[in-house]
C-alpha cells in the first residue's frame, strides 16, 4: 500500500502543488503526528500529521485529510484516537500523502445528529487553512460510525469546504443530501453491519442521485462484513488515490 500511496502522491499531488506555490508565510512545521490543544474556548483538541517532506517543499500547498473517529474513541487520550484510520496509517507511513487532522470528542455526546457539533470543526479547519500550507482546492473529510454521520452532517451543512467525502459505516439526513450534490461522494459500510444500518448510506446515496449529483456518488458495499468496514475502506490504497484525484474549484481573486 505504501507504494501505491507514494505513486499517487507523485503522480497526482506534485502538479496541483506547483501550481499552488505562494510566498512561505508560516513557520517551519513538525513533521510527524502530534497532539494538539484546541483552537478555540470549548473547542476539541487533535492529532496533527505533518507529512514527511512538507518543509523541504518550500511554499507548495498540500491536499488536507479531516478524520472523524467512532464512539469508542472519545474521552481525553489523544492517542486513543491512533486506533483506527488514518491516524494509525500515519503513524506507519510517515510519507502518508496528506495533512492529517484527526480531533478527539469529549466523552460525553448529544443526541443522533449533533455527536460532533460542528461549530468546533470549522474552527479548526479555519485555524489549520491560516497555519499550514493547505491546498483550498484539495479538502477532504472522512470519518467512520459516529465520525461517519459526523461526515455527512458536516459535508451537507458546509459542502463549500470540501473537494470530496468518504463517510464510512454511517448515515446522513436525505433531506440534506442535495447539499452536497455537487461534491464527490464515496461510501462505504458492511453489509452485516448490525450496529449502523446499511439502509442509512443507501438512503443518502439515492437521495443524492435523485438530485442528479454530479459526479454520481459512489457506494461500496462489503460482503460478510459487520461494523468495522473502516479496515478494508482504509486499508484499500484506492480510497486515497481517488481522494487526491478530486479537486474543488476555487473561485478566481478579483481583478485589481
Amino acid at each position: 500500500m505504501r507504494l501505491s500511496i507514494a505513486l499517487a502522491c507523485l503522480v497526482l499531488s506534485l502538479p496541483t502543488l506547483a501550481e499552488a506555490r505562494k510566498p512561505a508565510s508560516q513557520p517551519p512545521a513538525v513533521e510527524g503526528q502530534t497532539a494538539q490543544p484546541p483552537v478555540a474556548d470549548d473547542g476539541y483538541p487533535y492529532l496533527l500529521f505533518v507529512p514527511k517532506g512538507y518543509n523541504e517543499s518550500g511554499t507548495d500547498r498540500w491536499p488536507l485529510l479531516i478524520f472523524l473517529h467512532g464512539s469508542g474513541e472519545r474521552g481525553t487520550d489523544i492517542n486513543v484516537v491512533k486506533k483506527h484510520g488514518p491516524p494509525m496509517l500515519v503513524e506507519k507511513d510517515p510519507a502518508f500523502p496528506f495533512i492529517v487532522i484527526s480531533p478527539q470528542l469529549p466523552e460525553q455526546s448529544a443526541t443522533v445528529g449533533r455527536y460532533w457539533p460542528v461549530e468546533p470543526l470549522e474552527a479548526i479547519l479555519t485555524h489549520a487553512m491560516k497555519t499550514l500550507r493547505v491546498d483550498p482546492s484539495r479538502v477532504y473529510l472522512t470519518g467512520l460510525s459516529l465520525g461517519g454521520i459526523a461526515t455527512w452532517e458536516w459535508g451537507t451543512t458546509h459542502p463549500e469546504h470540501f473537494a470530496a467525502l468518504a463517510p464510512v459505516a454511517a448515515f446522513g439526513d436525505p433531506k440534506n443530501a442535495c447539499n452536497a450534490k455537487d461534491v464527490p461522494i464515496w461510501a462505504f459500510h458492511g453489509d452485516h453491519d448490525d450496529a449502523v444500518d446499511t439502509r442509512g448510506d443507501f438512503e443518502m446515496v439515492d437521495a443524492l442521485k435523485k438530485c442528479g449529483s454530479t459526479p454520481a456518488p459512489r457506494l461500496t458495499i462489503y460482503p460478510n462484513t459487520d461494523h468495522w468496514s473502516w479496515v478494508p475502506a482504509y486499508n484499500d490504497p484506492a480510497l486515497w488515490m481517488w481522494l487526491l484525484e478530486q479537486r474543488k474549484p476555487v473561485p478566481p481573486k478579483p481583478s485589481r
